[in-house]
C-alpha cells in the first residue's frame, strides 16, 4: 500500500474537482446509454459543459468544439428517445455505408488537423480532429440506436487515451479506459438486445 501511495505522489496526476466531477457524469452517462437509459442525456448533459472549459482551457480546440456539439446533441438525444422509445429500436448499418462514412471522416479528420496545425497552437491537431470527428458521427449513431456505435467508440476512445495524457489529464485519460470497457460491454449489450427483439 506504501508503494501505491508513494507512486502517485511521484507521478504528479494533474487531477482537479472540475475534471473529477466531468469524469464521475461522464461515466454515468456511458453506463446509462449502454442500458437505453434515457436519463444518460441529463448526465452527458452536466458532464460536457464542464468538458468545454476543461478542453478549452487545455487548448484542445477541436474538443472544445466537440463538446458543445455534444451538448446539443445530448438535448436532441433526450428528446429523440423520449418521444420515440417504443419506436425507435437496435438497428445495424451497411458495411458499405461504414466504409463510405470512414472514408469522409478520415479526409474531414485530416482537413481539420491541417487547419489547427497551421493556424491556431492547437496541441496534437490531427489526433485531436480525428477524435472530433468521428465522435461526432458515432454520437449521431448512439441517437438513432445503430449498433456499430460501440465499435467506433472503442478506437475513438483508446485514441482519446493518448490524446488526454498526453495534455496531463491523467484523471480523462483514465476515464476513456472506462469508455472503452463500457463501450466493449455496451456493444454486447445492444446486440443481444437486437437479437432478442427480432
Amino acid at each position: 500500500m506504501n508503494d501505491i501511495i508513494q507512486f502517485l505522489n511521484q507521478t504528479n496526476f494533474n487531477w482537479s474537482i472540475i475534471e473529477s466531477v466531468a469524469v464521475i457524469f461522464s461515466i454515468s452517462y456511458v453506463i446509462l446509454a449502454a442500458k437505453e437509459n434515457v436519463w444518460c442525456w441529463a448526465a452527458a448533459t452536466v458532464s460536457v459543459i464542464l468538458y468545454i472549459y476543461i478542453c478549452f482551457t487545455a487548448q484542445l480546440y477541436a474538443e472544445t468544439g466537440l463538446q458543445i456539439f455534444y451538448l446539443i446533441m445530448a438535448i436532441y438525444g433526450y428528446y429523440n428517445w423520449n418521444t420515440n422509445n417504443r419506436k425507435l429500436q437496435i438497428t445495424e448499418w451497411s458495411v458499405r455505408k461504414h466504409l463510405f462514412l470512414i472514408l469522409i471522416g478520415a479526409l474531414l479528420s485530416f482537413l481539420m488537423g491541417f487547419y489547427f496545425a497551421t493556424y491556431t497552437d492547437s496541441k496534437m491537431p490531427i489526433i485531436d480532429s480525428f477524435t472530433t470527428v468521428f465522435s461526432i458521427i458515432a454520437t449521431y449513431m448512439i441517437i438513432k440506436k445503430v449498433l456499430e456505435n460501440w465499435l467506433y467508440w472503442i478506437v475513438i476512445d483508446l485514441m482519446s487515451v493518448y490524446l488526454y495524457y498526453n495534455r496531463e489529464l491523467q484523471l480523462t485519460s483514465i476515464l476513456f479506459i472506462v469508455y472503452t470497457i463500457v463501450a466493449i460491454i455496451g456493444y454486447f449489450t445492444w446486440l443481444r438486445k437486437k437479437k432478442s427483439d427480432a
